[in-house]
């Protein structure tokens, strides 16, 4: 018990050292700009596929599951509205990240894992390279700004597939269902949503990082990165998700 409780402290140590490197080296030339492009196409672009099933499939189930219940009250015209503002407030924000967790710090913790374990970064600063600088900075910043692009856009394809399962059983145009969406939809219900999933990306990108970076010698640390990753990350969102919603009930 002690042991692991001095790891979690020691690490947590640690990874505030690495961030605190981040915002060091994030404002120094020379700036990577292609690699940070190359990035985001990885970050963002090729999780599409992914991010638009899952927030389709999300608003298709709310909707679905919640519309019985509704309708005992007589309350199906507000199911939009609930749709709605249960995914952009807190379902499409922390699933996306969850998925985004899985996918994106996986690979990140695997694929600097395995050039650490085969010499590779140690061969960049022999080259007079900056290794964190060209594959650290580039990656946290990518998954910063791509994370909350992400999200929004399951937002949007989350409220369409909840357009979809409300017609399954009923009927109603695009545009009464729509109007409905938006007419209980409020700045405050936006904004803080939105803001907490920069610091979503920020953590994903910093853990995959943290933990490929720092992976120990051997093919069996690759994996163990990997995993790492997704596990820290995930538990991460969570404890963001809990801090950001009692920030808002505080101020908002």
């Amino acid at each position: 018990m002690i042991t692991a409780l001095k790891n979690i402290f020691t690490d947590t140590g640690n990874i505030t050292l690495f961030a605190a490197r981040f915002f060091k080296e994030v404002f120094r030339p020379p700036f990577q700009i292609n690699e940070f492009i190359r990035q985001c196409y990885a970050v963002g672009y090729k999780s599409l596929p992914l991010v638009t099933i899952t927030g389709f499939i999300m608003g298709l189930v709310l909707t679905i599951q919640s519309r019985p219940t509704m309708a005992k009250f007589g309350a199906e015209s507000w199911l939009p509205s609930m749709v709605s503002l249960s995914l952009i407030r807190e379902i499409a924000p922390v699933i996306t990240a969850l998925i985004c967790a899985g996918k994106i710090a996986s690979g990140i913790g695997a694929e600097l894992g395995s050039m650490k374990v085969t010499e590779q970064i140690d061969a960049m600063e022999v080259s007079a390279i900056n290794p964190y600088k060209y594959l650290v900075v580039t990656r946290i910043l990518a998954t910063t700004i791509m994370i909350p692009i992400l999200v929004i856009y399951a937002d949007f394809v989350g409220i369409f597939g909840g357009y979809i399962g409300y017609n399954v059983h009923g009927n109603m145009s695009m545009y009464r269902y729509f109007a409905g969406v938006f007419e209980h939809l409020e700045f405050l219900d936006v904004m803080p949503a939105t803001i907490k999933t920069f610091f979503f990306g920020f953590f994903i990108g910093l853990i995959g990082c943290y933990k490929g970076f720092n992976a120990s010698n051997g093919t069996a640390s690759v994996g163990i990165a990997a995993n790492s990753a997704v596990v820290t990350a995930s538990l991460s969102i969570f404890i963001i998700d809990m801090l950001a919603v009692q920030i808002t009930d505080l101020f908002f």
